[in-house]
Formats: C-alpha cells, structure tokens, sequence
C-alpha cells in the first residue's frame, strides 16, 4: 500500500462508517463499463464544491486499489449485485493524485509537476523494481506496461486546480495540459483515467490537449446525471430516516436539473441540515459569496438585469457554447452566466437552454451579493421585502403600495411598459415571501390564468393577486372574483386574501386594494 499507488481505503471507509451515508456505489457499475474501452476510459466530471467529488474519489480508490481488501466495504451496498462486482474489486493498479495537495506546496507549474514525478516515481520503483532511463512519467509508466503488462487506472482529484489558482498564467495551464495529455492520451497502460474538478476541460482553440476525455458536468451529466448529487428520492429517504421536513429540504437545497427528470440536490448542505436539524445557508462555509459578487457585478452586457430577473423566479436564456471553461476568459454575459453554472450558482435546463436560481440557499447567497454591491433601488426593494409581506399580511393597502413603489426599478428589463413587467417588480419585491410561500406566476385556476398565486408552505393565508395597467384597481378584484380564481385554492378559503394592484402610467402611481375572503365551514 502507497500514498500515491495503490491507496488504501482509510478515507471512504471514514465516509462509509459516517453517521449520515449514501450508497452511491453503482457509479463504480457504471464505469466498470469503461475499462480498457478506448473510447470511453477518458471520463472527467466537473461539478461544483459540495457535491461529493472527492467522496467519489475515494470510493473508486478503496474498491479498485490492490493496496486494500475493501469486502467488508462493498459486499453491503448496491454494486454488489452487479455482474462485474468481484471481477475488478481491488484488482487494478491505482494512481491516486490531488492536485491541490501538489499546488499548495508549491511555487511554480514546474516545481509542482517535478514534485508529483519524485513522488510517483519512488513508489513505481518500490513496486516493479524497474527504473527508465529517463526521468519522465510516462516513460516510466510505458517501460512498466512493456514488461509486466501491468496496466494503471488513474483518479485525478481537484484536476483543475491550475486554473483557479494560476488564473491569468495561460503559460502554466498549458504546460499543465501538456503534462497531462503526455501522461494519460494514447497510452496502453491506462486502463481508465477518471479526472473531477468544478471546471470543465479548458480550451485552447485548436489545442486540444485533453480531447479524448467524455465530459461529465452541470451542462451535460450523461450518462451519470444521478451521481452528481443526491438523488430526490435518496433526500426524501434521509428526511423519513432523520424525521426532518423533505418540502423543506427541497426548497432550501434541490433545483439542479441533470435531466427532465433528474433534479439533484446540494450534498453537503443536505448532510448539514440533518446534523443540525435546521434549514439554512451552508454556501458560505466553503464558499463565500463575495466571489459571486465580482462575477454579477461585471454587469456584462447587462447582466445585472437578468440577475433581476433570474431573482424574481425567471429563467432565462444563456449560449455556453463559447465558454472558455476557465475563471477569466469573459467576453459576454453568456460566459459569466456559464461560469456560475459550473459554479452552482444557477442551475441549467439543457433542453430549453436556458438558467435559473436552483434553490433558496443560492438565492440568499445572490441577495447578500447585491446588498453589500449597493444596488440602490434593488438593495432598496430587497430589504424592504420583509415590510411588504408583513404589510400584505395585515391589508394596510397604502404600505403595500409604496413599497412596490420603492420596488419601481428603473432598468431595461423592469422599464413599466405592460402588466408582466409588473409582474417581474412584484417577484422581486416579494423575494421574502419564498420563506413561506411557494410562489406560481400565470397559474390556471377557475375560468383563467392568476397573475401571481402565493400557495402557503405553514399557516400564513394563500395569496391571489391580479396585476392591471391603466384601470381601476376594484377591476383586479371583480377579475378574481368572476373568473373564480379561488377555486383552485379551495383548501385555504378559510384563510385567503385576493389582492388587485395596478399602475396608472399618467400618475405614476401603484394602488393597492386587498379583501379577505373567508369561509369557515360549520
């Protein structure tokens, strides 16, 4: 057993005898697939902090390693039962390398990549007594590979290090691509080569060093689009386990579509939330969101607009086909937008194209972003959210009013030209309302379509309201009335307010009229 060959299974065994533990282990059924395969023993998964990439790791090192006997491990879980099961565990050679551990101690691309061949080189020597001429890895590995035929599956943890920490040194990313591509394309000892990171592979026009990897990430999980978070029914089964509130779970941590029908969930907020038996913002333990503000405040091609938008419940349309895959490299709103992406800021719907804010932990984190950039009128309608809500509550109709003044935001996306552009100001305004409330914008109820439908998550009342332009507000009422929006919010009669507010262009002014209706059953 090495540090680098032939690990052996100390840290998933930590993660297996976990208080709180996931069986992910088919992952493995899926990339025992892989092996020996040309075209698919290049995998690279790129997914954000938090999801659970080094976990997986450390499960592909305890269960293919020969430095370990991993039974006691895996006979319990799901890969078990494949067919494959007993014929790779702990049969492969391994390579198990963190590049972050090689970096942090480190000056320099060079230094670094000489230290991890020092390293590697004296455990290869160790093992197969055999020493190349020349002192290059690959060679080693090839000299290796010709006279034991013994072949390596490589694990590359936090492979994409260099460009987060060396950003702007274009010259050491590419002698890093370069030392990669030489180790690991092409060679007859690779059995596999599984790389995770939170970037995808980086571009270099025609320089495609790292070409012959399957890029698995936030843009495109196939085919492991359930191994990039918890699962909604692995969550739910945690939340029935630990007796902990999975509409909750749901609305603080869920929203990242890796299909139509796979959503996944944040791994390590979810693992916090049950040990601490409470819901809240575990984004900035790790990652603070300071780094999202220097990305929203670039303002690219207005993009502090659509962070109005995506705020108020929107999606909206984003291109990531011309993202660099690095943390630099921006030419449009499109390539930030991808960044954080790949950064689990936004979450992405691959059939439509188009992002949006997954979750309420995400949405704090942008709300503190905005709040501390001093977006005048949006910090402004953000902190007097809480005041709109608690005013809405208790129908002081003049408060309602001037707040969703205040929420007036003069920029292109809100500038007042129709009811949705309303619409969007009262999303916004209406921010702290998802604390209590989940929120449908156009829902189909009795003879229409409802503005905005606030459907209560606790025992604050349902709220329907009906947005008009240039008319009387009691017309918003009779609309909600006549059409029976209410029906289909049978079950809150007895604790429902039907709200009209409309905006007279002339005036400038937004009027507020709120009614509760009640219908108490003997």
């Amino acid at each position: 057993m090495g540090i680098y060959l032939n690990p052996g299974n100390a840290l998933y065994t930590e993660t297996f005898n976990d208080t709180i533990f996931v069986d992910k282990s088919m992952l493995i059924n899926e990339l025992n697939q892989c092996i020996k395969k040309a075209s698919k023993k290049y995998v690279c998964v790129s997914r954000p902090r938090r999801f659970g990439k080094s976990t997986d790791a450390n499960m592909l090192v305890a269960y293919y390693s020969k430095g370990c006997d991993s039974h006691n491990i895996f006979d319990s879980l799901k890969i078990s039962q494949t067919e494959m099961y007993l014929k790779h565990l702990n049969k492969h050679h391994v390579i198990h390398i963190n590049m972050q551990d090689f970096l942090s101690i480190s000056h320099d691309i060079n230094e670094m990549l000489e230290m991890l061949r020092i390293m590697i080189s004296e455990e290869l020597e160790k093992e197969f007594k055999v020493r190349p001429t020349i002192p290059t890895l690959f060679i080693y590995f090839n000299k290796i590979y010709s006279e034991t035929n013994n072949g390596f599956i490589f694990i590359i943890d936090e492979w994409d290090c260099i460009f987060r920490e060396y950003k702007e040194d274009e010259s050491s990313q590419k002698v890093y691509l370069d030392f990669l591509r030489n180790l690991l394309k092409d060679k007859p000892y690779v059995s596999l080569a599984y790389m995770t990171g939170i970037l995808p592979i980086k571009k270099y026009g025609t320089h495609s060093a790292l070409n012959m990897f399957k890029e698995i990430s936030m843009l495109n999980a196939t085919p492991l689009e359930s191994f990039m978070g918890f699962t909604e029914e692995e969550v739910h089964d945690l939340c029935k386990k630990y007796n902990m509130d999975y509409n909750e779970m749901q609305q603080w941590y869920d929203g990242y579509m890796m299909s139509k029908d796979i959503s996944v969930y944040n791994h390590r907020s979810v693992v916090y939330a049950l040990m601490d038996r409470k819901y809240e913002n575990y984004w900035t333990s790790t990652e603070t969101y300071e780094a999202l503000q220097v990305y929203i405040d670039m303002n690219f091609d207005g993009l502090k607009d659509n962070i109005i938008q995506l705020l108020s419940g929107e999606s909206i349309n984003v291109n990531t086909s011309k993202f660099q895959n690095d943390m630099t490299t921006f030419k449009s709103k499109d390539d930030v937008l991808t960044l954080l992406i790949h950064l689990g800021y936004l979450g992405y719907n691959s059939y439509d194209h188009t992002c949006y804010i997954p979750n309420k932990e995400v949405s704090t984190s942008f709300i503190d972003s905005i709040e501390d950039s001093n977006w005048q009128e949006t910090t402004k309608a953000l902190l007097n959210s809480r005041e709109l809500l608690e005013a809405t509550w208790r129908k002081d109709e003049k408060a309602v009013a001037r707040y969703i003044e205040e929420a007036h935001l003069d920029t292109s996306i809100l500038t007042y030209n129709n009811e949705n552009a309303l619409a969007y100001t009262l999303s916004l305004a209406y921010i702290t309302a998802r604390d209590h409330y989940t929120i449908i914008r156009e829902m189909p109820t009795g003879k229409g379509f409802a503005d905005l439908v606030f459907i209560p998550r606790y025992d604050k009342p349902a709220m329907i309201v009906e947005l008009k332009w240039d008319q009387d507000v009691k017309t918003a009422i009779t609309q909600i009335k006549e059409k029976k929006y209410p029906k289909a919010l049978d079950r809150y009669q007895d604790n429902l307010l039907i709200i009209g507010i409309t905006y007279n262009r002339e005036s400038k002014e937004h009027i507020c009229h709120i009614e509760r209706i009640t219908n108490k059953r003997n």
